[in-house]
């Protein structure tokens, strides 16, 4: 089962990932404090927005073009036209990061992330071009290398440079800047080669701008509905609670997101594969594997972080953050999940057959949403008030998008698997409430424990998701 051997091989990525988000929520609101934490989610969702505004479309389109040629043909001709692209859209980075600090020249702190935010761009963006390659040619081996490099490499420079040298809330993502760079020096040499006999075809380009500016439309919204409450948060409340939403979205929404990615990473080379075939009965059946692999997946996922939300946070999160994001956790568990589908699932739709820009205009209709009830709820509900409407805006952008997306490429909705799923989460709760209160990692990993035991046993029983086959290949393999 080649699902199976993707997943598996992306395994520890996704394991580094889950790792560093929880660790980075640890260390960082205990070497930032309340407020420090509040400036790092500031300047980490100001990094977000403005890499995916200039540079998301040349990585989009890099890895979508890669998948449409045999990876054994000759392809100077794409990675000259992926460099030429990607530099002449740093010009842009560079016009966007100004913006940035004019807008944050009376704040110091902030100010002085606006040069490592562009290093950081400049670096993760040349990276993330070849790991797109690695992934659209399915080199498994080389893109996990490279990405566990990237990640855990980033997450000690810079938990190093907050302890060591008290940078404060820029030195996380002066770690990630470092990193970043380093690994795509690694990396230069292979697509520099590449490159060099290549041409830049205009063609092409326009081809790539028609595909990937769209998307990148698109996911400058998405991020806008991930991480634009923060600003509004900020101006409403303070930046402390943008530190305890922060601390919230790291526990809960990059735990589950991560799960998603980790599905997507796996089943998207081989759905594109099938698509590109024109093999109909592979695309389906490829793109029911990776929803059901999702949500088998993120369903308990999502469920326990809710059911373990006060001992995780207090395991977690420095107590001056603590009452505020326990109360995120549970809400912001469920966004994640919506946010995976959304991305990953979703979208492939448009992503598929290239009406990327279809996707782009209706992500209009939940960010607007998004900003209004943040308006309205922020004032009236505190904190809390942009988590309702976080969660509102995904379960209207999922609902959009996927009815739109059924007319272009009608992928599975797999409505009883995830009846199924959702009672085998369901049944942990009876479990975790009846065991002790003991608090913080104790009681954290006994509950957690416990209830991955009920589902485990659940799905194995009723094959749900086809956990009882999966056991079988991995006994064969």
């Amino acid at each position: 089962m080649k699902l199976l051997k993707h997943l598996t091989g992306y395994m520890p990525v996704s394991l580094a990932n889950g790792l560093i988000g929880a660790g980075s929520v640890y260390v960082f609101t205990r070497l930032l404090g309340a407020e420090g934490y509040g400036r790092f989610g500031l300047l980490l969702a100001a990094f977000t927005l403005i890499q995916t505004l200039t540079l998301t479309w040349v990585e989009a389109s890099a890895y979508r073009f890669a998948g449409m040629a045999p990876s054994g043909q000759p392809r100077s001709d794409h990675f000259r036209t992926a460099l030429e692209l990607m530099v002449r859209s740093l010009a842009l980075t560079l016009v966007a990061i100004v913006i940035y600090a004019l807008l944050v020249r009376q704040d110091p702190v902030m100010l002085s992330g606006a040069a490592w935010i562009f290093v950081a761009i400049v670096g993760s963006s040349f990276l993330q071009m070849a790991l797109e390659t690695h992934r659209a040619d399915q080199r498994v081996g080389r893109f996990v290398s490279s990405e566990l490099t990237h990640r855990l490499g980033g997450f000690a420079l810079g938990a190093g440079i907050a302890y060591f040298m008290g940078l404060g809330a820029v030195s996380p993502i002066i770690g990630l800047a470092v990193a970043a760079l380093i690994v795509a020096l690694r990396e230069a040499p292979n697509i520099i080669r590449q490159a060099a006999n290549g041409r830049f075809n205009a063609e092409k380009g326009r081809a790539w701008m028609g595909y990937g500016l769209p998307i990148a439309f698109a996911l400058i919204l998405d991020v806008i509905l991930s991480v634009a409450d923060r600003f509004l948060i900020d101006i409403f409340v303070g930046k402390a609670a943008v530190g305890a939403y922060t601390a919230g979205y790291g526990l809960a929404d990059k735990t589950v997101l991560m799960i998603c990615a980790w599905a997507a990473m796996a089943a998207s080379p081989l759905l594109m594969e099938a698509y590109e075939r024109g093999d109909q009965q592979s695309v389906q059946k490829e793109a029911g594997n990776m929803v059901r692999t999702m949500l088998w997946l993120g369903v308990p996922a999502a469920f326990g972080l809710a059911l373990v939300a006060r001992p995780l946070t207090e395991a977690m999160v420095d107590p001056s953050l603590q009452a505020q994001a326990e109360r995120t956790v549970p809400w912001i568990a469920f966004a994640g999940l919506l946010n995976g589908l959304l991305v990953y699932y979703v979208s492939e739709s448009f992503n598929l057959v290239r009406r990327t820009y279809l996707r782009a205009a209706l992500m209009l209709v939940p960010v607007t949403v998004n900003i209004a009830l943040n308006l309205i709820l922020l004032p009236k509900y505190g904190l809390m008030g942009a988590v309702y409407a976080t969660v509102a805006s995904y379960a209207l952008a999922v609902l959009v998008l996927g009815i739109a997306g059924r007319r272009l490429l009608a992928l599975p909705v797999p409505l009883l698997d995830l009846a199924r799923i959702s009672l085998a989460a369901l049944a942990m709760w009876p479990v975790i409430y009846v065991l002790p209160d003991w608090g913080s990692w104790p009681e954290m990993f006994l509950k957690a424990g416990a209830g991955g035991v009920v589902y485990g046993t659940i799905s194995l029983i009723l094959n749900i998701g086809g956990a009882r086959d999966t056991l079988k290949a991995l006994r064969s393999a």
